[in-house]
């Protein structure tokens, strides 16, 4: 690097995405299997030749295309990053709970096939955890306060949850 320090890269794989041709991937996957045609994968290799020096490409192994994110995969990263705040509120003995509404609004508020996750995290952020914050900002919540989280059409709202109502409705 600029400091003089060298690295061994030997026995490494290097993983380097791009979304470009994504518009091409996402218009030539097969509707029924799922799968990315050689006519769309010809075109972005096609791009890649007009985006890239002859000597980048040639020092690449393999290129790699991969299906964009269906709203079933979103979905499990939902669940994911929901467990990741979780643990987070869990440090504040806090927890949270999404209704079906709620859950399904961060869904398709965060579906992006062309940009993959990245935009549901932000959505997440933006909508859910900014959201819990103000509440949490507002009220002095009580250890065990279950927040619940539902979609009124609009937008999200958050219901604060005292730790014996929260078992109450439960049950």
């Amino acid at each position: 690097d600029s400091q003089g320090r060298t690295v061994d890269f030997k026995n490494t794989i290097i993983i380097m995405t791009s979304n470009l041709g994504s518009q091409i991937i996402l218009n030539g996957i097969d509707s029924a299997t799922g799968e990315i045609s050689d006519q769309a994968k010809a075109e972005v290799h096609q791009l890649l030749k007009q985006s890239f020096r002859p000597e980048f490409l040639n020092r690449l192994d393999e290129i790699v295309f991969y299906k964009p994110l269906t709203k079933d995969n979103i979905s499990h990263i939902v669940d994911l990053q929901l467990a990741e705040l979780e643990k987070r509120l869990a440090d504040k003995r806090l927890s949270v709970t999404l209704t079906d509404a709620a859950r399904q609004y961060i869904i398709d508020g965060g579906y992006d096939p062309v940009y993959g996750a990245r935009p549901l995290k932000r959505f997440m952020q933006q909508k859910l955890e900014t959201l819990l914050a103000r509440k949490m900002i507002e009220e002095d919540l009580a250890p065990g306060t279950v927040l619940k989280v539902d979609y009124d059409g609009r937008q999200l709202n958050v219901e604060a949850m005292a730790p014996a109502e929260s078992n109450a409705k439960a049950s």
